[in-house]
């Protein structure tokens, strides 16, 4: 019995690998709200890619759209779709990491659901990864690329500007380290992986800084091409770009200056405690210069405003992919008060007892801000937004 059903194990298991070819290249497309564009976009991939072997691997982040509904039904249809769909988690970075991570094609791809990128320049890209590039760049800045009607004027300058920083980050003469349009060996991928950051949506410029650095250790050359392509308008839906996208980008380059010692999002927070000095100078200004508080109540009103401020920013930006709402938003903002209480105790014991040492006014106040940022960063990223 148990011969005859290793045999009849062995059957299947032929008739499978005779029926199925293993994919040798994965299109990732991150998503949000993208329902209406995901279908058509595989159809044009589909079209584009026909007689390489594919899986197109959709990793929605719980879209309200029902976009996750959507690609499940599809893939109930066609073997070489797969959804992955994200409860509690966001972002693009996050999600790109995610589906890369899913597959084990040698090769992957990464597009974006809204049609703006041209898939049709896919075979040409997995032709000079096959030719030995390490990765192959769609860039809109070089030869016949352009940006189209797919951006505005004031996003295109914007864009431009982000480019010519990302070049003096990275070292390479690349036209586009913005795009979020690339295909690469997935071994390239394996060896930065676990130094990539989950924050913000520009994943190539991390993936280039990381396997440039770690090439160089290994003393090996990173080897990238481009192709050019028209960025074309968005078809359905909404763009995600915001003053969200734009912050987090700026954390990204100071995180990999500093050759990720200072974690994106441990950065955001700093930048977010900055402005809260700003804002607790003026509400101190506001309630006791004009409405006539006294000193105590006027710094006790800025305090709260400023710590309100502070969470409510961290909750946009810093946070993003694990924004509170409803309730949790209450619960969170009361945990927020409370660590920030404490840090600011640490605060004042950390600069008194420096002070009591040496009686450096700012290397006392100094240290005692740095340690209340480490501090309130640490616990609220524990108990906050765990």
């Amino acid at each position: 019995m148990r011969v005859l059903v290793e045999d009849l194990e062995t059957a299947a298991g032929a008739r499978l690998a005779t029926s199925w070819q293993a994919p040798e290249l994965a299109v990732i497309v991150p998503s949000y709200n993208e329902r209406d564009n995901i279908p058509v976009l595989y159809d044009r991939v589909g079209a584009a890619l026909e007689g390489i072997p594919f899986e197109f691997i959709v990793v929605d982040d719980n879209s309200p759209d029902g976009t996750a509904a959507v690609v499940k039904e599809m893939a109930r249809r066609f073997s070489n779709v797969r959804c992955i769909h994200r409860i509690g988690r966001r972002g693009l970075s996050s999600a790109c990491i995610e589906g890369i991570s899913a597959s084990a094609a040698p090769f992957f791809a990464v597009i974006d659901a809204d049609l703006q990128h041209d898939e049709a320049i896919l075979p040409r890209m997995y032709a000079k990864a096959i030719d030995g590039d390490d990765i192959v760049v769609g860039t809109r800045y070089a030869g016949a690329g352009s940006t189209g009607e797919g951006l505005s004027s004031a996003r295109e300058a914007g864009s431009r500007l982000a480019t010519r920083l990302s070049s003096l980050l990275t070292g390479t003469k690349l036209s586009d380290p913005m795009s979020g349009f690339f295909l690469m060996r997935r071994e390239v991928f394996d060896e930065v992986a676990p130094t990539l950051s989950k924050d913000g949506f520009k994943i190539l410029l991390d993936i280039i800084v990381s396997a440039t650095r770690f090439r160089t250790r290994a003393d090996r050359t990173l080897s990238i091409g481009e192709l050019p392509y028209r960025f074309r308008a968005r078809q359905a839906g909404e763009s995600k770009m915001s003053p969200l996208i734009v912050v987090q980008f700026l954390g990204l380059l100071l995180s990999k200056l500093s050759r990720g010692l200072l974690p994106t999002s441990f950065l955001l927070f700093g930048m977010v405690g900055g402005s809260g000095v700003f804002v607790h100078l003026a509400v101190l200004w506001l309630t006791h210069e004009t409405m006539g508080f006294n000193f105590t109540n006027a710094q006790l009103t800025a305090t709260i405003v400023a710590m309100t401020t502070n969470f409510v920013l961290n909750n946009e930006l810093t946070y993003a992919d694990k924004k509170l709402r409803g309730g949790r938003f209450w619960i969170g903002l009361l945990s927020f008060y409370v660590v920030c209480s404490i840090g600011a105790l640490a605060n004042v014991s950390v600069a008194t007892w420096i002070y009591s040492a040496s009686p450096d006014l700012f290397l006392a106040g100094i240290a005692g801000a740095v340690m209340s940022v480490v501090f309130n960063y640490s616990v609220t990223r524990v108990f906050t937004w765990r």
